[in-house]
């Protein structure tokens, strides 16, 4: 069996093992370098990703094959690339990147097999008269439309 290919079934076998735990990338380098993003319903601990490392580093010959491997949870820096994620972070503030170049943010309130809905709170003028007025409405957004969306972070 090819390298890849080896190694892509043996994180496919512990994941397989671990249903809790889903895979958002797996990169190799030129120089035998893999690293596997992880992500979870619950979040991905430090054990998770040791796990992940003995399921694939036990499962191999470094005498037939030398590499290096690191295994990590998907960072806030990450952007959501799959529906498992976009669910976990159900009540959460997204920022959103459209392919036409504008930014959205927003609560996101459901997530569906074609797009999410987000809840925008925003002032905008008055219809009459001067001031501002609060408005709170619901947007949905194909994932088409989407270039990158991450967890906003507030602090």
């Amino acid at each position: 069996m090819e390298f890849k290919a080896q190694i892509e079934q043996l994180l496919n076998d512990f994941l397989a093992e671990r249903e809790d735990l889903f895979l958002i990338d797996i990169k190799f380098s030129a120089t035998d370098h893999i690293r596997v993003i992880l992500d979870g319903d619950e979040g991905v601990t430090l054990q998770d990703c040791l796990d992940a490392s003995r399921a694939i580093e036990f499962n191999m010959d470094r005498d037939e094959h030398d590499f290096s491997l690191e295994v990590m949870s998907a960072g806030l820096s990450e952007p959501l690339n799959s529906l498992r994620q976009y669910r976990k972070n159900i009540g959460r503030s997204l920022e959103l990147i459209l392919n036409d170049g504008s930014e959205v943010e927003g609560e996101l309130e459901k997530v569906e097999d074609d797009h999410i809905t987000l809840v925008l709170k925003y002032r905008k003028p008055k219809d009459i008269g001067k001031g501002k007025v609060d408005v709170v409405e619901e947007k949905d957004f194909l994932y088409s439309d989407i270039k990158k969306a991450l967890v906003a972070v507030k602090f």
